[in-house]
């Protein structure tokens, strides 16, 4: 009889080991990373920690991929789909063309994108709150700034890097009533403003030059190069996306958290466990999906007094209490 019921068991284990290898088999993640590249230090390397941490926990690996031209979009993400990957998940707004395409190609295919929004039964669009976590680091700037003078660098000039800008300068008009300066460039027109760090330290040493002590960078690998002319102008920076802090120990402020891995964990996982959705997710502060920086690295720089007022003002953003005006919903930032 024990033996009939260890093989029993046995058996069971068995059949449960299969199971879980068959509903592993079902999931086959892949991220396809914007331009910038995997190692962005900034937006695109967030997704990349996002789908390792699902990897590690999950045991389910993935596939990645960094593409080389706008041309390939297509091109790759019809072959991901066709070679079976699902999820996928789309880094960046320029990848909204082809997902519109390519998703009504594969209906049984589950994607993702980031920054977008592609209204199809089988997308999950992740869009984030930018304006609240720049909001934030714009009243830590205001608190922290000696000059009441301080700067702006953002990537591509399109009105996603704008509501950056925009959220930025209303954190600082809050926190000082109006008072200090904030000087804003962008990088570029065209996707290359995602890698060019040396003209992002040209843009931040300008800044610096006219007044401002510190420099937030909100241009992915461009940033690299704004947060290093801050460095060795003895000045401050602000960092992005990913905490950035620890690129320039003393010297980088504080980062604006854009919980880009996380949402990446999140889809990937979901679809594990069968609990993915299409649709729409608007994350912002309330949803966990910004923040700011606090960490080993800034906590010289970073203020008691500073943190507390960025604290005060999350909490009456979270509440309702104060309303950080969407630069993407008119074009226009208050003045």
């Amino acid at each position: 009889m024990a033996r009939r019921i260890s093989a029993l068991l046995s058996g069971l284990a068995a059949a449960a080991l299969v199971s879980a290898a068959a509903f592993a088999a079902d999931v086959k993640p892949a991220v396809i990373y914007d331009l910038g590249g995997k190692f962005d230090k900034s937006f695109n390397e967030g997704v990349f920690n996002g789908a390792q941490k699902f990897k590690k926990d999950s045991g389910v690996d993935f596939r990645d991929l960094e593409i080389q031209n706008d041309a390939q979009r297509e091109q790759v993400l019809r072959k991901f789909a066709k070679d079976g990957f699902s999820p996928i998940m789309t880094v960046g707004f320029a990848w909204a063309t082809a997902l519109g395409k390519i998703a009504d190609e594969f209906p049984d295919t589950k994607f993702g994108i980031i920054d977008m929004v592609v209204d199809k039964p089988n997308v999950q669009s992740i869009v984030f709150k930018e304006q609240e976590g720049s909001f934030l680091v714009g009243v830590i700037a205001a608190k922290t700034s000696k000059t009441g003078k301080v700067g702006f660098v953002g990537g591509m000039d399109i009105p996603l890097i704008s509501k950056f800008e925009c959220g930025y300068a209303q954190g600082v008009a809050y926190a000082t009533g109006g008072k200090d300066e904030v000087f804003a460039n962008m990088t570029g027109t065209t996707p290359a403003a995602w890698n060019d760090p040396v003209k992002g330290g040209e843009l931040a040493k300008s800044q610096i030059d006219r007044g401002a002590d510190i420099v937030y960078a909100a241009a992915g690998a461009t940033g690299q190069g704004v947060l290093k002319a801050a460095a060795d102008a003895d000045k401050l920076s602000i960092g992005v996306d990913s905490d950035q802090d620890y690129l320039f120990p003393g010297k980088v402020l504080t980062s604006m958290l854009k919980h880009v891995d996380v949402a990446t964990y999140d889809s990937f996982m979901d679809a594990k466990n069968g609990t993915w959705k299409a649709g729409i997710q608007a994350l912002g502060l309330k949803e966990g999906g910004v923040d700011f920086a606090t960490d080993e690295w800034n906590k010289t720089v970073l203020t008691a007094d500073a943190k507390a007022a960025a604290d005060a003002a999350k909490a009456d953003i979270i509440a309702g209490k104060i309303t950080v005006h969407d630069y993407t919903a008119d074009n226009k930032c208050p003045n």
